[in-house]
């Protein structure tokens, strides 16, 4: 059986009188871990094969080292050069450099399409500041416990990986270098004012965790204190800081070094840790993939490795006022191909900074690129996203929706997958925070073995996640 073909059988149990599927989305909208998001679910998960989901992780595993070896591999570990074609301003590379740290942990959120034949990356999201993990892992354990659904899963071999317990996994083993023996105390932290805009987001975050056991503390930059070379909110020690912050908040506010000392004499100290510096934006930033993607800059890479970039990664290059001057060749053809590309800001995310080839004429498509380059910028590929048929609850009418997928992943492999989706038609960028319309889905992957429920981690052998 394949995913189409399971796709097909729930939609068509979805339509049968007396099935209980219907109502999968709406116990996932009162799910209590779930309730603290607010946010809206599609009447259906999405589905894959396993084999499909762990290739594409081991993929991603690969790219990421390959993108964690380019100062060294084609700048000859020349940071400097490489974060100046980065874009990355001193004032924001004087938040690296003081944090140190320069290689990250694999721990993030990978955004991509599935264009109906692959997945394609469209960017790595490294960072502790990476959203969703909360979500796709309580809208999965939510739908198990629907008995239609349940029933279902099992009759399909259906699984799912619980990024929660990943997460869990990861920070203790970071932790237990300054709290041997015991469980750390975390604190995830937010810029100042960071909690009115994104604190429904962290506390479904925190219950999510709380749901696996483990609890952290949420607050912002400015209610923490350092004493004796540790970071502490109120008379709790902290252990371990998640940052839901990056360095341009840093960097961009007058007083914004004055927030983060505390932390920064901590961390230097020892007696907190940081989990994911910020050097982690600094492989994060769009203009990795270009390098990647750039046939005269890869030289330094492997058959193996050129192949892989070629069959996960759009084509990608970089748009910077040096190519604008130099490279007419390239400028010239994103203006010819205008409607099969994509402009892209480097250091930005949900939906920001993007402008849409195929959504523009020529004379703005022209001044995007111009402006672009003061900034810096990628300009991608085109992924036209599979449609995915679901149908609505109300009407019984199947529609067709296109998904954006992010895949989670920690320093042990790939950790689940979630779908934000929208409606076909109702725009090309694909964004919770930027699309009105834009709703959450769960993954599950077919398995070729009669696994049923919640695996651990997709780097881990079918037998090895048979549950």
């Amino acid at each position: 059986m394949s995913a189409e073909w399971v796709t097909a059988q729930y939609n068509e149990e979805f339509r049968t009188p007396g099935s209980g599927l219907p109502r999968v989305a709406q116990y996932v909208k009162d799910y209590p871990t779930l309730a603290p998001w607010r946010g809206e679910y599609v009447a259906r998960p999405i589905f894959f094969a396993e084999r499909e989901m762990r290739e594409f992780a081991d993929d991603l595993r690969h790219l990421l080292e390959m993108i964690f070896s380019l100062p060294d591999r084609m700048f000859g570990g020349d940071l400097e050069a490489f974060r100046s074609v980065l874009g990355i301003d001193d004032g924001q590379w004087e938040v690296i450099r003081q944090f140190g740290d320069l290689t990250p942990p694999c721990f993030g959120r990978a955004d991509m399409y599935h264009d109906g034949t692959s997945f394609k990356l469209l960017e790595t999201n490294l960072g502790s500041e990476s959203g969703g993990w909360g979500l796709v892992s309580e809208i999965s354990e939510a739908m198990m416990e629907v008995d239609a659904f349940a029933d279902f899963a099992r009759r399909n071999r259906l699984g799912y990986v619980h990024p929660i317990r990943a997460v869990v996994e990861a920070v203790r083993r970071f932790g237990a270098r300054v709290a041997p023996g015991r469980e750390p105390v975390v604190a995830l932290l937010e810029w100042r004012g960071g909690m009115k805009d994104y604190g429904d987001l962290w506390r479904n975050f925190r219950s999510a965790l709380r749901s696996a056991g483990f609890d952290i503390l949420l607050a912002e930059v400015s209610d923490v204190r350092e004493r004796g070379g540790a970071l502490y909110l109120g008379d709790a020690k902290i252990d371990v800081v998640c940052r839901a912050f990056v360095p341009d908040q840093i960097a961009g506010e007058p007083d914004g070094w004055d927030l983060v000392a505390p932390l920064l004499r901590a961390h230097q100290a020892g007696g907190t840790l940081l989990w994911t510096p910020f050097s982690s934006n600094m492989f994060a930033n769009k203009a990795c993939m270009a390098l990647l993607s750039d046939p005269a800059r890869r030289r330094c890479l492997g058959e193996d490795e050129r192949r892989l970039i070629d069959r996960v990664l759009p084509w990608t290059r970089l748009i910077s006022a040096d190519v604008l001057r130099t490279d007419t060749g390239l400028v010239d053809e994103c203006l010819e191909r205008r409607e099969q590309l994509i402009l892209k800001a480097n250091a930005r995310g949900g939906g920001s900074g993007i402008v849409v080839g195929w959504e523009t004429d020529d004379a703005t498509w022209r001044r995007a690129l111009e402006n672009a380059a003061a900034e810096g910028c990628v300009v991608q590929q085109r992924v036209r996203p599979r449609s995915e048929l679901v149908v609505d609850p109300l009407s019984g009418e199947t529609e067709e929706w296109h998904a954006s997928y992010g895949m989670f992943y920690t320093p042990q492999g790939g950790a689940g997958a979630l779908a934000r989706m929208v409606p076909a038609g109702s725009g090309s960028v694909i964004s919770l925070m930027a699309h009105a319309s834009a709703r959450s889905a769960a993954v599950f992957h077919q398995s070729e073995l009669p696994v049923w429920g919640e695996v651990p981690v997709l780097s881990a052998s079918p037998a090895e996640s048979a549950k």
